[in-house]
């Protein structure tokens, strides 16, 4: 089926629009996860809070994405996944910014929740925004738009140290609602292309109307490959922000110092842009692409004894082969559309995965500061997450076998 344009004249046209749109909304997708990190010990120390709330903090992220991966899909049958992805690009920015200028610790943590629930639609509707303009060149736009997931995740964590040093933490953090504000003009017109379009083809004769997708919700959560891809999505997920969470904390109770954290935390993020360009190729090209996750399991598993054992001796190595693994992170979101046929499944699809998946994954960070706590060591906290692995690999495998999602529920 021909995917509907959002523009009645110039195709190209429209489409770049909206490529550029979902790029620049990409590239807040995580800034407000990754620009606080290394500096909670500094705002904790002023508004207010200690280590439970840093664990708290660490997992919002994971919570509220797997909350908007429950209410996203409905929303976006209900009122079109564009309006809806506007309204995210709003929640997003107001949130990154009012939350910059608040003093004490619930305010803070609510306008967070806002922030990332915004941010989480924009995780659950992405995809199938990509499936409905552009289901021609999947592998292309998904390594776009991941790059800039990328950017975004990398670029706050390098730089929040030295904004906060030079300018104070709420610059540092306030600073990253110009983006979403930025994408706001093209989302508009989205919308309203949109609009006509739909108003356009409902005036058309009924038989000259394009095929209509059902916006039934689809029921995803009987079959394996759903399971499958809320493991993989889910395990990478808790194992990204535990460390993303903690990293500078093991790094600091072996003498790092806070500037260290930030840039280890810079340089495990910026890693993902290798596996950003790789994995929508790997996916597209090899029919199972699961000896590939094995390989980014693997990865995981060396870093994670760098980190426990020499912390401090090739630090950058060990942090190199941690940032690989989460390449079944692109894997997982290419396999969403590669694994549907349309973009009402890849819409369930994707919202029951990354929906349920970051749910699995929010306990990830609490959890690992608790083991901690309980044992004075991070051996047990990083046995944790190499149980986490072999689970990872378990919906690895389920997903990546080659089949659609709409001739299994059929």
């Amino acid at each position: 089926m021909t995917p509907p344009r959002p523009t009645r004249g110039g195709e190209w046209r429209g489409r770049i629009i909206v490529l550029a749109a979902i790029i620049i909304f990409s590239l807040s997708l995580r800034t407000a996860v990754t620009s606080i990190a290394p500096l909670l010990t500094r705002i904790g120390d002023e508004v207010g809070f200690g280590t439970s709330i840093i664990g708290v903090i660490g997992m919002l992220p994971t919570l509220m994405f797997g909350a908007a991966g429950v209410f996203a899909p409905a929303l976006g049958r209900r009122f079109g996944i564009e309006q809806v992805t506007l309204a995210a690009v709003v929640l997003t920015g107001v949130g990154i910014a009012t939350r910059s200028l608040v003093h004490e610790v619930w305010p803070f943590l609510i306008l967070s929740c806002v922030a990332l629930f915004g941010m989480g639609v924009g995780n659950i509707l992405i995809p199938p925004l990509v499936k409905r303009y552009f289901s021609d060149q999947i592998a292309v736009i998904s390594t776009a738009y991941i790059t800039f997931v990328q950017l975004g995740t990398a670029i706050p964590a390098a730089i929040a140290v030295p904004v906060a040093d030079a300018a104070g933490w709420r610059m540092s953090l306030a600073m990253w609602a110009l983006v979403p504000a930025v994408s706001l003009l093209p989302w508009v017109w989205v919308v309203r292309e949109r609009r006509r379009t739909v108003r356009a083809e409902a005036e058309l004769p009924a038989e000259a109307r394009p095929a209509a997708e059902t916006a039934a919700r689809l029921p995803v959560w009987r079959t394996p490959m759903a399971w499958g891809l809320t493991l993989m999505f889910g395990m990478t997920s808790l194992m990204t922000y535990s460390l993303f969470t903690w990293l500078p904390s093991v790094l600091s109770d072996a003498g790092g110092s806070e500037a260290l954290g930030g840039a280890m935390v810079a340089l495990f993020s910026g890693v993902g842009f290798a596996g950003t360009l790789v994995a929508p190729v790997l996916c597209t090209r090899f029919a199972n692409p699961f000896g590939f996750a094995v390989l980014f399991a693997a990865s995981w598993l060396i870093g994670f004894a760098g980190l426990l054992w020499a912390p401090l001796t090739l630090t950058w190595l060990w942090v190199i082969l941690i940032g690989i693994g989460p390449t079944t992170f692109p894997m997982a979101l290419t396999l969403i559309n590669l694994r549907t046929r349309t973009s009402a499944g890849s819409a369930s699809l994707s919202g029951f995965g990354q929906g349920v998946g970051y749910l699995f994954a929010c306990s990830g960070p609490t959890l690992f500061g608790i083991l901690h706590d309980a044992t004075d060591s991070w051996a047990l906290p990083f046995a944790f997450l190499t149980v986490t692995v072999g689970v990872m690999l378990i919906g690895a495998w389920a997903i990546c076998r080659p089949r659609y999602l709409e001739d299994q529920l059929s």
